[in-house]
Parts: structure tokens; C-alpha cells; sequence
């Protein structure tokens, strides 16, 4: 069986008493490997993993979507043994935001002493069926990039989220797609994992997909999501309520939250 469990969420459920934080990570279950997706902004994602009952040192691999410290900060509080770290290279280093420190809280030789790093802008299979995406193409020109921010390099420059990636796993019913934030743009995202995967039936998508206002995107976004036929919607995190009122309209969507775990294949 392969399943995902979202530790972490802007969400909780009614009489779950899960922790929330604007945030995410997921827990990926399969029958090779455990799979920690993103790390959420404290130690939100570990306390609610001890409520669930679910000890972290069965982790085998651990991934970033991208650098945001709403996805890596709780990194510092990772106490688990010594596992592989996947992420762009992009993830890791000085990022600002209105003044505001937003990036990795960890530089590179401090991640280095927790988990085994693997800095990568390539495609990388985690098992035979599990793939990380690396660097994210725009495919559709409503999914520019918007500049969030400075990131330092050589220099400041505008931060372009480059580093934003995804994870995707191939089932019998078809590709399950797990998101981050989508800066690169969820619909991008998923055309790429259609030709990293060489499958274009998608089972479901779940993740944050970066839809916070309603606009041409959004509208452009929801009529390239019809065209996919997405078998399961799930948005988490940080997309807003009238994002999901208007995408409700015209696509199947489904509640989340922290605590909510989905059987991705029998």
C-alpha cells in the first residue's frame, strides 16, 4: 500500500487535535521507503507525528520542495538519524522578503550534519516509482514567475523560486502529483511530471498550488486543470478560501488538513 498523511497544514480537522501552522509537509508511505516531504515552519510537523504515533527514525528520505522557512524551518528541530536530503541547490542560502529573513534557516555544512544532502536540478528517483522533479519548466505562459523577494548569490538578485519542485509517484491508477507551494506554477508542474513519468493520466494532486487572489491565473489555472482530468483535487496550504470557492465551481475538490492521510494505491 502506498499512502500519504499531511503532518502539517494551515488547516486541522473538527475534533482532530492536530497542530496547525501556515505551513506543510506530508508523509509519504510506500512499500520501499518513508518519505518526509517538506518540514513545515517549526516543530509542528514532529509534535503531530509523535500525536499520530508514527516515530521519525523510520524515515528513510527527506525532501524540499523549495527554500521558503514555511517549508524548511523545521529542519533545526529534526532529531532523527542520518538520512538523505534532496532538494535543489537553490533551496539552500540567504533569502529576504520585505526585510524579512524567509529562507533555510540551516546553511549548507549545517544540514550537512544532520542528513546526508543530495543537491540536485535534475530528475531524481527515489524508488522505482518516486520521483523528485528537480527544476520545474514553464510550460503556460499565465504561470510566469513572479519575483518573491531577493536571494543572495554572487549578488542580491530577484528571487524567482527557481528551486520550487515537486514530488510525483506512479501508480497503477495513474500519477499522483505532490506539491509544495507551486511557485513554478501547478499546471507546469504537472506537465512536467507527465514527461519525466511518460504518463499522462494523472490519479490526483495534492499540495499547495500558490492560488491566493481570483485573477486571470487563477481562471487560466482552473481551465488547464479540467483539461487534465484529474481523478482527485486536493489543495492545501496556501491556497485561499476564494480560490476554492471558485475552483469548486468547476472542479472537484476535497478538504484538507493535518491529520489527513489518502491512500495514493491499494
Amino acid at each position: 500500500m502506498k499512502k500519504l498523511t499531511i503532518l502539517c497544514d494551515n488547516n486541522t480537522f473538527i475534533d482532530q487535535y492536530l497542530l496547525g501552522e501556515p505551513a506543510l509537509s506530508f508523509l509519504i508511505e510506500t512499500d520501499e521507503k518513508k518519505v518526509l516531504f517538506d518540514f513545515g515552519y517549526s516543530d509542528v510537523t514532529f509534535k503531530n507525528a509523535e500525536i499520530l504515533g508514527f516515530d521519525i527514525n523510520q524515515i528513510d528520505y527527506a525532501v524540499l520542495s523549495h527554500g521558503h522557512n514555511d517549508h524548511t524551518g523545521g529542519v533545526q528541530f529534526w532529531s532523527g538519524k542520518r538520512i538523505p536530503l534532496i532538494c535543489h541547490p537553490d533551496c539552500i542560502g540567504k533569502t529576504v522578503y520585505e526585510q524579512l529573513d524567509i529562507g533555510c534557516p540551516l546553511s549548507e555544512s549545517e544540514l550537512n550534519e544532520k542528513f546526508a544532502l543530495s543537491l540536485t536540478k535534475q530528475p531524481y528517483w527515489i524508488t522505482e516509482n518516486l520521483c523528485f522533479l528537480g527544476e520545474i519548466p514553464t510550460s503556460y505562459t499565465f504561470e510566469k514567475r513572479i519575483p518573491i523577494g531577493k536571494k543572495l548569490k554572487d549578488e542580491w538578485e530577484d528571487d524567482l523560486v527557481k528551486e520550487d519542485s515537486a514530488l510525483v509517484l506512479k501508480t497503477k491508477t495513474g500519477l499522483w502529483i505532490l506539491t509544495g507551494c507551486s511557485h513554478s506554477g501547478i499546471c507546469s508542474i504537472i506537465q512536467h511530471a507527465i514527461k519525466v513519468c511518460g504518463c499522462d493520466k494523472i490519479a490526483g494532486v495534492i499540495g499547495g498550488f500558490h492560488l491566493l487572489e481570483k485573477n486571470e491565473r487563477l481562471i487560466k489555472t482552473i481551465e488547464t486543470l479540467k483539461n487534465f482530468e484529474i481523478k482527485r483535487l486536493i489543495p492545501t496550504h496556501c491556497v485561499n478560501l476564494a480560490s476554492k470557492i471558485e475552483m469548486s465551481k468547476y472542479l472537484k475538490i476535497e478538504e484538507a488538513g493535518a491529520g489527513l492521510t489518502i491512500v495514493l494505491e491499494e
